[in-house]
């Protein structure tokens, strides 16, 4: 288990982490979600003890570390750019780590087997760094970092440096890696399809604060506030109210309830299609329909239609 309790840490001026207090549950997948300058990769550092934080407290399975090094938390730390060692083979960097440990050969060989199987690079043991692709080098950062069998993961934007396509079938592994290993992992990330995809928890942070934890569905239907709201998913904003797409309601003809509005432009998305819709008052919406009610109604670009929502959001104050 992670506790971070009134952590405060500033760089200058700049107040990067302003009082945060976060929980993170043994063996669980937790997600630090927020826009840059959020704060979610310098209390990341805090935990592993790269940064020492101007106050507060980090324990880890109810131990102060607050003052201890990273080499003695039993943290596994991997950065978006993975530096691995050049000059070693995939297997040799995976068992730096237990190397110098001095751990015996036997057990060297051993755990770097398991490992290189557990990350889908058994046969690939005898590369070096510069033969594997992006999303390769990434596993192979997640075995090195596991070799040690550390007490918590860290992921500091791991799959931020590769392509669309690569980051979802990692976040599928990662995924599935977790539910095998129940090491308890904390991954920072900007991208809320990952957070939401990956993490039992999200912690949503924004200006060095924490604006809401809570599991991905809740964090989607009952956001804390307008940020929230505004920052996991796409949303409409009309006035006070904010609209899902999926809550947007469009019909061919008028019932009292409804608003014009002329179809701009439909933007297909394999399954769903997103229209992009503009009021009879200029507002500007989009909505979101599976392809099959796009083609009964037979949606064209310039067609009027008739919207409405079928649930709003509007926060108080």
């Amino acid at each position: 288990m992670i506790e971070a309790r009134g952590i405060v840490k500033s760089f200058g001026d700049f107040t990067a982490l302003d009082d945060v207090s976060v929980e993170v549950g043994a063996g669980s997948l937790t997600a630090l979600l927020g826009p840059s300058g959020s704060g979610k990769s310098t209390l990341l550092r805090v935990i592993a003890g790269l940064e020492r934080p101007d106050a507060g407290v980090v324990c880890l399975d109810g131990n102060d570390v607050t003052g201890v090094s990273p080499q003695e938390r039993g943290v596994g730390f991997v950065f978006q750019h993975y530096a691995a060692f050049k000059h070693m083979t995939v297997r040799e960097n995976v068992a730096f780590g237990l190397k110098i440990r001095r751990r015996p050969r036997a057990e060297i060989r051993q755990r770097v087997a398991e490992l290189l199987d557990l990350v889908q690079l058994s046969r690939l043991g005898d590369r070096y760094p510069a033969q594997l692709s992006g999303g390769q080098r990434q596993r192979m950062g997640l075995a090195r970092a596991l070799a040690v069998d550390p007490k918590v993961l860290l992921l500091d934007e791991p799959f931020g440096a590769l392509d669309a396509r690569v980051r979802k079938e990692l976040r599928v592994w990662l995924r599935r890696l977790h539910d095998e290993t129940h090491t308890t992992t904390v991954i920072v990330t900007h991208d809320q399809e990952e957070a939401m995809d990956v993490a039992d928890r999200v912690v949503v942070m924004n200006g060095g604060r924490i604006e809401q934890i809570a599991p991905p569905r809740e964090l989607y239907d009952h956001p804390a506030n307008e940020f929230v709201m505004s920052f996991v998913g796409p949303v409409n904003r009309l006035g006070d109210a904010f609209i899902r797409p999926h809550d947007v309601e469009l019909l061919l003809e008028p019932n009292g309830a409804t608003q014009e509005a002329m179809v701009q432009r439909l933007v297909h998305l394999g399954f769903e299609v997103r229209i992009e819709l503009v009021r009879d008052d200029g507002e500007v919406l989009s909505a979101q329909l599976t392809r099959e009610q796009v083609e009964a109604l037979e949606l064209q670009r310039g067609q009027i239609v008739y919207v409405r929502p079928t649930r709003q959001t509007v926060f108080a104050g």
